[in-house]
């Protein structure tokens, strides 16, 4: 069977990771600026200064979207570049940037689908104590309603944050992505709680600034769990353990997604937090629950469990086994029944369409002797996911979309521009776009309607 007539085919990409211009036509700092100027913090001191140069390359990029076919892009805004100081009065030529990107990829005949907040928090905000600060749940409103009042006309297609785990989990916790902090974890909580706040409030936002009809959601992300067999007491333990809100980390799908969805916290967490956990008002906890309209999900990896003679998850050791084939980047183990098991289970929990606003492969490609870029490992991945997708649709389950991660190669992060995601190669130095094979093979599957697998 082929996808649904309907099914939205996509790339992404974030801000940071590919516009560069960092201090340009009025744009003010980001914690990523500052958290990439500290030695040691990148690799190689690697930083986003200028990144792919998207900024001032956009028409170029716009055309290798157009020649992929993509029936959508998922871009992110800057923050810093709308409100340099993340407060006040807008800065005219940060909107004038997103004005002319958005018009830009409307022309080619691609639907902008924008995140508000991938990472990039003006630094101003983070010295004011940033998640910590109960004002960011106004700061974030007031962003968002800025933003609504000049694209929300022509964007349909929202999402407030991008992948909460990571903006609290590594950024505040572990401090090992920007602002690099190592926080208690009852700080931790607070920020998380602060941050779903600032979620229902940019909904409330985008709701009253639009014109027409939007859809809005999160992007979420977690590890898979994936059953061992499709016994019924292997899978019942694969999708309690996926919820389960117990471990003491920010990883918890559960407890990002149910409040949003449910009006509460999960009770598993509430209970294994105990004097960690924040005041949570009434109040709070409506504001957080703002209707939304699909799941995004940024599906990569997974491991794979069974049921224990009680009946409780049990990771298989090595979750996939010694030698499991893997990117780049140690997290990412190819698991490609990772996207099937994600969009049933949540599916079935949520009761709401789901769409993978991120899946994608990280290897070392360069340019070889022919001027081509050969990745035949991508193809695979992207061949495998999407099977385990097509089984989903197949099946029922309600999957609305894909969106490639990531249009181009970028800034990976702390990982600098070591690891590369993108359908089309960057040479850093020159700025030269190539696609890659993976490009063509993406660009003919988008052509079939899926049904080249």
């Amino acid at each position: 069977m082929s996808f649904p007539k309907n099914f939205v085919w996509g790339a992404a990409a974030a801000a940071y990771q590919i516009e560069g211009a960092w201090n340009v036509d009025g744009r003010g700092p980001s914690i990523w600026d500052v958290f990439s100027q500290e030695p040691g913090k990148i690799f190689e001191n690697h930083n986003g200064n200028v990144a792919c140069d998207h900024y001032h390359r956009w028409r170029e990029d716009i055309g290798l979207m157009r020649d992929l076919g993509l029936k959508a892009y998922r871009l992110s805004l800057a923050w810093p570049r709308i409100q340099p100081t993340g407060t006040g009065k807008p800065n005219a030529k940060g909107l004038a940037f997103y004005d002319r990107l958005v018009d830009g990829l409307l022309e080619a005949g691609i639907t902008p689908w924008v995140t508000l907040y991938h990472w990039d928090m003006p630094q101003a905000l983070q010295q004011r104590g940033g998640f910590l600060n109960r004002e960011m749940v106004e700061w974030f409103g007031d962003y968002a309603e800025i933003v609504a009042a000049r694209l929300g006309d022509r964007v349909k297609h929202w999402m407030t944050f991008n992948e909460p785990p990571v903006v609290m989990g590594l950024g505040y916790h572990e401090g090992k992505f920007a602002p690099g902090l190592k926080l208690p974890f009852a700080d931790c909580l607070l920020g998380a709680h602060h941050l779903l706040m600032a979620h229902g409030r940019g909904v409330q936002a985008l709701r009253a600034g639009c014109t027409g009809p939007v859809k809005i959601s999160l992007a979420h992300t977690s590890r898979e769990r994936i059953p061992a067999t499709e016994s019924k007491r292997d899978i019942e333990a694969a999708r309690h353990d996926y919820f389960a809100s117990t471990e003491r980390v920010m990883w918890n799908l559960s407890w990002w997604a149910d409040p949003i969805m449910f009006g509460h916290y999960p009770a598993d967490g509430v209970k294994a937090f105990g004097a960690d956990m924040p005041k949570v008002t009434a109040a709070d906890l409506k504001l957080i629950a703002q209707k939304i309209d699909f799941l995004a999900y940024n599906c990569y990896s997974g491991w794979q469990v069974r049921a224990d003679a009680k009946g409780n998850a049990e990771r298989l050791p090595g979750g996939w086994g010694t030698g499991n084939p893997r990117g780049t980047l140690s997290w990412l183990e190819i698991a490609p029944e990772a996207p099937y098991w994600a969009a049933r289970f949540q599916a079935q929990r949520y009761g709401l369409p789901l769409v993978f606003s991120e899946n994608g492969y990280c290897n070392t490609d360069f340019v070889h002797l022919d001027g081509k870029v050969h990745d035949p490992q991508r193809i695979d991945f992207m061949a495998r996911y999407l099977r385990a997708i097509r089984r989903a649709t197949d099946e029922g389950v309600p999957v609305a979309g894909y969106f490639y991660w990531s249009i181009m190669d970028n800034f990976e992060w702390a990982e600098g521009y070591k690891d590369r995601f993108g359908l089309v190669h960057v040479d850093y130095q020159t700025q030269k776009r190539t696609p890659k094979d993976s490009f063509y093979w993406y660009r003919d599957f988008i052509r079939s309607g899926g049904a080249k697998l």
